[in-house]
């Protein structure tokens, strides 16, 4: 427990003592390369946590080491946080800090943290996020895509079936796509995109923050072709895919002559509905124009 190592840190060669830390689960982001990256707050909370719990021991213990922290973290990860889990529970329900890292970036990003914070919150034990890197937001600003909105859609399924499908759910949601990728399906990934998205811009953003950090931005077709023929890539990958492009609003004739052929299949409510979701127009000014063809042809 970190009592015994005295609850200091390193910044710039001057040790540093931190303030104790309230009893609660901390969620810390760590850098995901840059070991510089970290935030002095991350580094108090490391530091001062009763109870240090990560992904991997020896990936925490690099980081641990660079800035003299001398904590013995335990793992939790997804094979074994059916046992970790309750027993980092029961330190917390005995009063005691909790900090949680995953092996970079932000925890519960594509990792089991969630469930452990789920039943803390069951336990009304308080969880506190200590912000910081994410591998996610720095991919997207480096991306040139739009930034307003976004949906992280972590990674895609393996197999082509089910790949497919998950394309299809997420071909019309009206933000910026964001994947997580292994370098050994991207192509086909970015092949398969290309395909069900249509061959929107993108970029592949590989190994952020670190010496051969590399942003390739492309059509989805191009990146596919670049990395079919190049071969696998090095390190970790995120893909950035731009929105759907937005369609030319409908004619007044063109919206016409879809309310009257919705109308022949569906009530007046649930027509103008459709064809709002379809055109982009209102329900509202559409149910009005409905009524009002319908009277005028009868």
């Amino acid at each position: 427990m970190n009592a015994e190592a005295g609850r200091t840190y390193m910044i710039g060669g001057a040790e540093q003592r931190a303030r104790p830390l309230e009893p609660a689960l901390h969620l810390v982001a760590t850098p995901i390369g840059n070991l510089g990256d970290i935030t002095l707050r991350a580094l108090e909370v490391l530091a001062a946590a009763d109870v240090l719990a990560c992904e991997d021991t020896r990936v925490t213990r690099v980081l641990l080491e660079r800035y003299g922290i001398r904590q013995r973290p335990v793992a939790y990860h997804e094979h074994n946080a059916a046992d970790a889990g309750p027993r980092l529970i029961a330190e917390l329900e005995a009063g005691r800090s909790v900090a949680l890292v995953s092996d970079a970036g932000t925890p519960l990003v594509s990792d089991p943290g969630f469930r452990l914070v789920d039943a803390a919150l069951a336990a009304g034990i308080k969880v506190v996020p200590i912000p910081g890197a994410s591998s996610v937001l720095a991919a997207l600003t480096a991306s040139g895509l739009p930034s307003d909105a976004f949906f992280f859609a972590g990674f895609l399924p393996v197999k082509d079936g089910p790949r497919k499908t998950r394309l299809a759910e997420l071909a019309a949601i009206p933000g910026t796509l964001i994947f997580l990728e292994s370098p050994r399906r991207l192509a086909a990934s970015l092949a398969s995109m290309a395909k069900a998205l249509g061959d929107r811009s993108s970029a592949v953003c590989r190994e952020l923050t670190k010496a051969f950090e590399e942003v390739r931005r492309g059509s989805l077709g191009e990146l596919a072709e670049h990395y079919a023929q190049a071969g696998a890539p090095k390190g970790e990958i995120v893909v950035c895919v731009a929105p759907p492009a937005v369609a030319a609003p409908a004619s007044a004739e063109d919206a016409d002559r879809l309310l009257l052929s919705l109308a022949d299949e569906m009530g007046a409510s649930k027509a103008a509905a459709e064809a709002a979701r379809m055109t982009g127009m209102k329900k509202a000014d559409l149910y009005r124009r409905l009524l009002d063809l319908k009277n005028d042809a009868g």
